[in-house]
């Protein structure tokens, strides 16, 4: 929980609770041009606060803010209910951090500058004959393969895309969308609102030098990226578990005042309301207790993998369960398009399986404990 904090993560509470309220204004008002021009004005009230450079590194000018900070501010924004709007954090370097040259000048910094747009493959189709894969012919790779859910990617100028180089195991490998062999084949958005892409990989020819890092220490990479995205979608849907919770008070409270009970006149909410409004919070308050010790252990360098996918499935799960109770107390009206609960339950429905479904994520917790012995749960 957001308690006994320092100076500086009780500065970063401050910011997200002044940021909040301007980008509950921006949506409110947002033009016909919709999502874009949305996402424009609060990349600049988010700069403007500090917050867009958050996800950036020092070394480029950015904040690159910890483990809990991230929590603090996306919670905070989730519980106003913007939280899943684009643009409030910059592009963070993901994979590619620490890279060296020429990955560095001619792709990190113009990424992180937002000059380039960067799209991330780990997932083959369920139809693939194989994982993609690349071999070595000279100074080149040559790459073959298939790549789905990839989000952002109809739109990316590039792919960190994980590859099985033969002879030396799983590489993150950088792949240009518009090199020779490689193709689109597939957009679709999902129930969220988020936009992917599906691309296939024949004899991709690319410099040795677009492996990330070391070849055979690329799932370390992805995973790294993977759980930093973990962490991101717990905070988002603790904070949104207490925006439903507030939603839902208030109108019981606004029930009450209209038709006072006839067995309590100042009661807010019958008994059996009550009841599940508690267990609401009780599911709650576990699910965000555990994402920010989760994020203490991130903060003090512990190997925290199977508390990040706890955290990660104990939120979005919690979430699950608030919205549609939720739902059930304030009526058929949460199901009318456009009303706050009614998207929560799209967005939670995919965040539930994004980066890891709540079921393998429970078989990884369990592989942790009983084949390497790992983790505090």
């Amino acid at each position: 929980m957001p308690d006994f904090l320092d100076a500086r993560h009780q500065r970063w509470l401050e910011v997200a609770e002044q940021l909040a309220p301007e980008l509950v204004t921006l949506a409110d008002h947002a033009g016909a041009d919709g999502d874009s021009e949305l996402a424009g004005a609060v990349r600049e009230a988010s700069k403007a606060a500090g917050v867009f450079a958050m996800t950036q590194p020092a070394a480029f000018g950015g904040t690159e803010a910890g483990a809990l900070a991230l929590c603090i501010v996306r919670d905070t924004l989730a519980r106003h209910g913007v939280g899943h709007l684009g643009g409030v954090f910059g592009p963070s370097p993901g994979v590619l951090a620490q890279v060296g040259e020429p990955l560095r000048s001619r792709f990190l910094l113009p990424y992180l500058a937002g000059d380039l747009r960067g799209g991330f493959g780990f997932t083959e189709p369920s139809d693939a004959p194989r994982p993609t894969w690349a071999r070595r012919d000279g100074d080149e790779l040559v790459v073959n393969g298939q790549k789905s859910y990839v989000t952002g990617g109809a739109e990316a100028d590039f792919i960190n895309a994980l590859v099985e180089v033969e002879g030396a195991g799983p590489a993150m490998v950088l792949i240009e969308t518009n090199r020779g062999g490689v193709t689109l084949t597939q957009r679709f958005a999902t129930l969220d609102g988020s936009h992917h892409a599906a691309f296939t990989f024949a004899d991709v020819r690319l410099p040795a030098t677009h492996v990330i890092g070391e070849a055979g220490r690329g799932m370390g990479r992805a995973l790294a990226q993977i759980s930093a995205t973990r962490m991101a979608i717990a905070a988002d849907c603790v904070g949104q578990c207490r925006f439903a919770l507030q939603l839902v008070a208030d109108t019981l409270a606004a029930r009450a005042a209209r038709h006072a009970l006839e067995d309590h006149p100042n009661a807010v909410g019958t008994a059996p309301e009550r009841i599940t409004l508690g267990n609401m919070r009780i599911a709650a308050y576990a699910a965000r207790s555990a994402l920010y010790r989760t994020a203490r252990l991130v903060d003090a360098d512990e190997n925290a993998v199977n508390e990040v996918m706890a955290a990660k499935s104990l939120a979005t799960e919690t979430l699950s369960r608030v919205c549609d109770d939720a739902i059930g107390l304030v009526g058929g009206t949460a199901l009318i398009d456009g009303h706050p609960l009614a998207d929560m339950l799209r967005r939670v429905r995919a965040m539930r399986l994004a980066e890891g479904p709540t079921e393998v994520l429970a078989a990884n917790v369990s592989r942790g404990h009983l084949d390497l012995g790992l983790g505090r749960i």
